[in-house]
Formats: C-alpha cells, sequence, structure tokens
C-alpha cells in the first residue's frame, strides 16, 4: 500500500472537488484542508512537567487567547480517573461539562475531543451529550474516539477490559444511529424500536468521529467507519507510510479521502534556530525546525497537528504568540465562523 493514493499530495492539487474532504460541520470544515496542515492545542494550555495534575490556571484566558491568534481548534481528553500509572489527570472536568463550558465562551474555535473512551460510556448518554454540545456551538464538535488504554479504569465501572472492542464497534453504531429520526435498531448495548427519538440533532449529517489508534479494530473497519483517524507521532518516514497506508484504505473502500492528525508535545526554547531534540511524543526546539517539521508532516498527508505545552519551560503566553506569529502564516488558521 506504499503507491501514492489518487488523493495524495504527490498525485493532486488541493483544489480537486474530487479530493475534497466531506463537509461535515463548521468545526470538521475549519480544522481539516485538503494537503493541508493546520494547528491546534491540546488543553489546559499550561505547563506541568512535575505532576500529573495540572492548576488549570488562566485556562479559559489561554483557550480564548487561543482563538483570537487564530488557532484552529482545541482539544481534550476524557480521563475518568487520576490513574497514577498513566501519569496525566488531563484537563480534570467533565469532558461534556467542559465543552459546554467553552462553548459558551468562545465563538469561532473549533472544541475537539482526543479522545472520548467510549466503552466506559451507555452510547445514548454519548450521543445526547455530542449532539447538545455541537447544537450549543453551533456545530464546532469534532469527536475523538477510543477504546481506553488505562485498564485500572475498567474495574470501577463493571466493565471487562477485555470486551472493550467488540463494545467500541457497538457504541460507533448506536451512536450513528441516533443521529436519524426516530431510529429503529438492535445493538448489544440497547433496542430502539422507531417510537421514540432523541434530541437534540446534530448540526450537521452527523457527529464526525475521528477514531484514535487501532481502537481494537481491524484497519479495514476504521477506514469504513471513521471520519478521520488519530494516530501517534513518529518518524517522518515512519507516518509517511502509515498515512499512506491509511489513505489507500480510504480509497479501496470509498474512494474519498478522510483527514489524519496527530498530536505532538513541544517545549520551544528561545533561540529559534535550536535543532529538534528528542522528548516524549515530541521535541524540544527552536521554531524554524519546529516549522520544518510541521511541513514535512503537511508534505506527507497530516492534515492537524494539536500541539501539546505541557512540558514547555517557557512562559506559556509568550510561546503561544510566538508559535501564532512564526508558525500560523504557513498553515491554514482559524475562517471565520458563521453562526
Amino acid at each position: 500500500m506504499s503507491n501514492p493514493t489518487p488523493c495524495s499530495p504527490q498525485a493532486v492539487s488541493e483544489n480537486s472537488q474530487s479530493c475534497a474532504f466531506e463537509s461535515i460541520n463548521a468545526g470538521f470544515d475549519n480544522v481539516f484542508k485538503t494537503n493541508r496542515l493546520s494547528l491546534g492545542l491540546v488543553v489546559p494550555i499550561e505547563t506541568y512537567a512535575h505532576s500529573p495534575v495540572p492548576t488549570l490556571n488562566d485556562h479559559l484566558e489561554r483557550v480564548q487567547l487561543a482563538e483570537a491568534l487564530g488557532f484552529s481548534a482545541v482539544w481534550l481528553r476524557d480521563v475518568p480517573f487520576n490513574v497514577p500509572a498513566f501519569g496525566d489527570a488531563g484537563q480534570q472536568f467533565d469532558p461534556f461539562v467542559y465543552l459546554g463550558y467553552l462553548a459558551a465562551q468562545t465563538r469561532r474555535i473549533t472544541l475537539g475531543v482526543a479522545s472520548m473512551v467510549l466503552p466506559l460510556r451507555h452510547p445514548a448518554h454519548t450521543a445526547k451529550a455530542a449532539a447538545s454540545v455541537d447544537a450549543l456551538s453551533g456545530g464546532r464538535l469534532v469527536l475523538g474516539i477510543a477504546s481506553g488504554d488505562r485498564p485500572e479504569e475498567y474495574p470501577a465501572l463493571d466493565i471487562p477490559f477485555e470486551e472493550r472492542g467488540a463494545r467500541f464497534r457497538d457504541s460507533v453504531d448506536y451512536i450513528r444511529n441516533m443521529a436519524s429520526d426516530s431510529p429503529r435498531f438492535t445493538n448489544p448495548l440497547g433496542q430502539v424500536r422507531g417510537d421514540m427519538d432523541m434530541l437534540p440533532k446534530p448540526v450537521g449529517a452527523r457527529l464526525p468521529l475521528l477514531i484514535t489508534g487501532g481502537s481494537q479494530q481491524d484497519p479495514e473497519w476504521i477506514a469504513r467507519n471513521g471520519d478521520g483517524w488519530m494516530t501517534y507521532p513518529r518518524s517522518i518516514v515512519q507516518q509517511s507510510q502509515v498515512v499512506g497506508d491509511y489513505q489507500a484504505r480510504i480509497a479501496a473502500a470509498s474512494g474519498k479521502p478522510k483527514p489524519v492528525m496527530q498530536p505532538l508535545y513541544v517545549d520551544l526554547v528561545e533561540n529559534p534556530d535550536t535543532p529538534l531534540s528528542p522528548i516524549h511524543l515530541g521535541f524540544r526546539t527552536g521554531v524554524h525546525a519546529l516549522r520544518a517539521y510541521l511541513q514535512s508532516l503537511e508534505t506527507i498527508g497530516v492534515n492537524h497537528v494539536a500541539l501539546n505545552l505541557r512540558f514547555n519551560q517557557s512562559a506559556i503566553e509568550p510561546a503561544l504568540q510566538i508559535l501564532a506569529d512564526e508558525l500560523l502564516p504557513d498553515f491554514p488558521t482559524l475562517s471565520e465562523f458563521n453562526s
């Protein structure tokens, strides 16, 4: 699967209509541009390298600053329990409660989840909460989904860890069905007989679902059922192969391309010419080397990078300003949101 697909960056210009990503909602459309890479930020936007628990100081002000500077998205995580072995409590707040809060305090920026652990919630609750955020934000939700990687959480909810793959598939099917009017279906997680409905509906035709990693699924299933894919940082050579394989499966399944995104931890140093130096899932770097790395990702078909400043050693607000001033002119920025 290493040959360029018909819609790869090497094979087609970004103006080709046949290779444009499907329009799903405003949030999805703002973030994902054909053969381009946009930039977002992982919340909380703060340094907490020496503790699993962030302070959450100025967390809202920094999200609003990210929007004002033109970053296309903010991404929060689903961390139900502070598991010591995992080492990161995330933003602490329930993700759907926090999404509602951010929806009311922002206007244009995409609100992303990276990612909701589907097996730990009944899909009826996930579908209701996600559609509510989508409606309240004017269609700005992008929902990353995952099967979960913290086995300690499953006994607390009396859910077998080894069943998470099947529960993930069943949850995706359930959530998709909830976008229909008065749906009728039978699922291992419930039966809906067409005599009632779930409101609200997503703003677009459906909720945009980005599958994270393998999520205990066959790669062909991921290509058929996701609206995009979240993967993990790798070397440019390895990532090029992985992205190419994914797009080849997409082409075989539907012929219509779907976007790819990845996170990246960044410790931005003052000297802009400092070369890349590896840290956990990212780099300590000056802004010039970071720009070149991101441009390489864009060339191989990555469409969005969520920058995580947890390990950043310099002050956050100046770092955001440098990233915006030095990087955003070279990548798609937050488009004007039409309410």
